[in-house]
Formats: structure tokens, C-alpha cells, sequence
């Protein structure tokens, strides 16, 4: 795919796409929409040795709709828009250390993700990403009909509750709103809303249990996706250097941030990009 100087460049025959030929600060409405038709193709796609202000990083994010401040993580000073996924030099536990999307716990997700690398170890930190798409896909025809009549419950009180995860590690001084938990609906597989494809829309993060199961009889169908949804052809790796740039579709991938780099401080900006109920 070619436009106006853009280059797209899939990274793995799983998911993912670098654009490349691009200056963020100063898309035309031709290049945009070279842009959001690999976003939406890719379901995440990558831009390297972008330059972008905070205002420049809220400028490009609000172009694709509103922006989902977080209530969870710590913001960016002056610019609550965006929030910090950091971790010090002195720091055991990362953030999004497992296989996630982002949000769904939420009764209308977040469309997407956008993450900047401010600071970065000298190796490791890499994000890795599996495709939902080539997930279901990939499924047999009787296990496609099966769950395409559930639904399943998703809560974030295990990461961000009182007693959850984050709040029992050493990244619990940054994070705040353990009072706001709550959990929401979602069927298992999804249309996506731009694309039109199915996707399997379970987390290892934040799925609890299929809607009128208990967890117990939920388990061993939940263990079986989330083993088969990160196969690796499936899934693509994402190296960071200074400027580079990470906007996945939370409705159509996973994703995981390594936490290789003990001893060394990692700083990304993330802006959220709002979404809509999903069926």
C-alpha cells in the first residue's frame, strides 16, 4: 500500500505494519487516510522516529476521536489526556505484563491505543502483539458456533482493585481509582465495526467467566483460547527505540510488554482513544 510518500510495511504474516515515510505532526486528509486503512488492516500499526510534543501527541490522538482518560494510571502532569506507563530503575513489576487489550472492562472499550517511548533501556522492553482476527479465524467451525452464542464478563478489580494486582505490587504508589472497579458484558466474538471481520474478544487480563457460567466451569474453555489465541504465527514483536510509536486496535489484538530489563527505567506515553459498545 502506497500514499503520498507513505510506505506500509508488514512486520509479521500474523499482525502489524510499520509506516514509514511519515511525519505525525503534519498529516495531510490524504495520508490520514492511508494511515486508518492500515490501522485498520494491521490492527496495530508502528511509526519510528517521531518527534511529537504532548500537544502534538493529544492533537494526533483527538483526529481519531475522543480521548479516555485514564482512571487507573498516573497522568502526565499538566496533561491528564495522557498517562504514564513507567517503570524505575529500582521497580520489579512492569505494567501490562501479560497478555491484555486494553478496556475491556469497560461497557463501551476504548477503540485504541497510542504509545510514545520517552525513555527507554539500552535492551529489552520490546511489546509483543497476537491478532484476534487470525485467532478466530483459525478455529474450527464447531468451536466458532459455540462461541459465537456467549457472552463473557470482564472486570478490572484484579489489576486495579483494593485487593488486585498493581495494588499489591511496587507500582502501587502510581496508581489510584481502586474504588472505581467495575466489570461489563461483551459477546466472545465480535464484528469488528470498521473492518467488518470477526474477532475473539477474550483477555487473560480481565476476562473473568462466560456470562451464566461460574469461573470453575469457565476455566478449562478460557485456558484453551488464551493458549490458542498467542500461537506464534498468530503474533508479531515490536522493538522500541527513541520516537518510535505504537497504535494497536484493542478490539482486535492483544498485546504484552516485556520485563527483561530489571535495573533500568522505561517511560511511555499512552493516550486512549474512546470507543463504542462492540457486537
Amino acid at each position: 500500500m502506497n500514499g503520498s510518500t507513505i510506505e506500509v510495511k508488514k512486520l509479521s504474516a500474523g499482525c502489524g505494519a510499520e509506516v514509514l515515510g511519515v511525519d505525525l505532526r503534519n498529516l495531510t486528509n490524504s495520508q490520514m487516510e492511508t494511515v486508518r486503512q492500515a490501522y485498520v488492516d494491521h490492527g496495530v500499526i508502528f511509526f519510528r522516529e517521531q518527534t511529537l510534543t504532548p500537544e502534538e501527541h493529544i492533537a494526533f490522538a483527538r483526529r481519531w476521536g475522543d480521548i479516555d482518560i485514564n482512571k487507573f494510571f498516573p497522568a502526565n502532569g499538566q496533561y491528564p489526556e495522557i498517562a504514564e506507563v513507567r517503570k524505575e530503575k529500582e521497580q520489579k513489576t512492569n505494567i501490562g505484563g501479560g497478555w491484555h487489550t486494553d478496556h475491556s472492562y469497560d461497557a463501551s472499550p476504548a477503540m485504541g491505543s497510542i504509545l510514545l517511548a520517552r525513555e527507554l533501556p539500552d535492551d529489552g522492553g520490546d511489546t509483543l502483539f497476537a491478532s484476534m482476527y487470525a485467532a478466530y479465524e483459525a478455529l474450527s467451525d464447531g468451536m466458532k458456533k459455540t462461541l459465537g452464542s456467549l457472552r463473557a464478563v470482564h472486570s478490572n478489580a484484579i489489576a486495579f482493585g483494593a485487593a488486585g494486582f498493581y495494588k499489591n505490587s511496587d507500582q502501587a504508589g502510581g496508581f489510584k481509582g481502586e474504588g472505581l472497579v467495575g466489570e461489563a458484558s461483551h459477546p466472545v466474538v465480535i464484528t469488528h465495526p470498521e473492518s467488518g471481520r470477526k474477532a475473539l474478544y477474550v483477555n487473560p487480563g480481565f476476562t473473568q467467566r462466560f456470562e451464566g457460567w461460574t469461573d470453575m466451569e469457565s476455566k478449562p474453555l478460557l485456558d484453551f483460547l488464551y493458549a490458542h489465541a498467542v500461537r506464534p504465527e498468530f503474533t508479531c514483536r515490536f522493538r522500541w527505540a527513541p520516537g518510535s510509536i505504537a497504535f494497536w486496535d484493542n478490539r482486535a489484538t492483544w498485546h504484552y510488554a516485556s520485563n527483561d530489563y530489571h535495573g533500568h527505567r522505561r517511560l511511555m506515553h499512552r493516550i486512549t482513544i474512546a470507543g463504542a459498545p462492540l457486537g
